[in-house]
């Protein structure tokens, strides 16, 4: 019986440190860890870099504003990203940049 206890506890040890949250792990290596996908690095002193940063801060606000006009409304929060993305997708290709919705890994766009 005491095998047992101890094995529990070590389970209950165990499952309480994946539970915890992970500190100080860089963004890049987090994403590759969940996504599979590499972030790419982002040079912000590049002219071009620059640009894209001033396009993007754009269409955010675009995007915002258009969206609280509209108004989004759902039963559940994490649904608000999916209703929100017609006005993002509309606002990025505004600004001059190319948009569209993102592919699944099995490849279906949604």
């Amino acid at each position: 019986m005491k095998d047992q206890e101890d094995y529990i506890r070590q389970l209950e040890e165990t499952i309480r440190k994946f539970l915890e949250p992970i500190k100080d792990v860089p963004f890049p290596i987090a994403i590759k860890a969940i996504t599979g996908c590499k972030v790419l690095s982002f040079d912000k002193s590049l002219e071009q870099n620059q640009t894209l940063i001033q396009k993007l801060s754009r269409a955010c606000k675009i995007a915002g504003e258009r969206a609280y006009e509209k108004g989004i409304f759902t039963n559940r929060p994490n649904e608000a990203g999916n209703h929100i993305e017609p006005f993002v997708l509309e606002a990025l290709k505004e600004v001059g940049l190319n948009a569209e919705r993102p592919e699944s890994k099995s490849g279906k766009k949604n």
